[in-house]
């Protein structure tokens, strides 16, 4: 039987790269890989991630530029900078409040 794998970090949190230069807002997670395997394969193998952990989509941003970014549990901490972020598609899903928490927007029943 496989182990259930649980998310280290939510839909809303800000997060950094433990590695690369970029932050970002996670806005949806796979409990474990889903892109596809030419995506998988062009991350150099030494510092390509294992399959079998939690994913994150995030609305990603670095020093230049805004971007969605596909990144392995693994490779993510938590932001703990509580700058705001810049990503111009975070305030179609999210509100933040004052003290910099990012919370989905409600939705409206159709």
């Amino acid at each position: 039987m496989d182990a259930i794998r649980h998310a280290k970090f939510a839909i809303g949190q800000v997060v950094r790269h433990r590695i690369y230069p970029f932050r970002g807002l996670i806005f949806d997670i796979d409990p474990e890989f889903a892109n596809t395997e030419e995506w998988w394969l062009s991350i150099p193998e030494d510092v390509r991630p294992r399959k079998d952990q939690p994913y994150y989509h995030l609305y990603a941003e670095n020093a230049e530029t805004t971007y969605l970014a596909y990144v392995s549990e693994q490779n993510l901490l938590l932001d703990e900078t509580s700058a705001p972020l810049r990503h111009p598609d975070i305030s179609d899903r999210f509100i933040s409040d004052e003290s910099g928490i990012y919370r989905l927007r409600p939705r409206s029943a159709n």
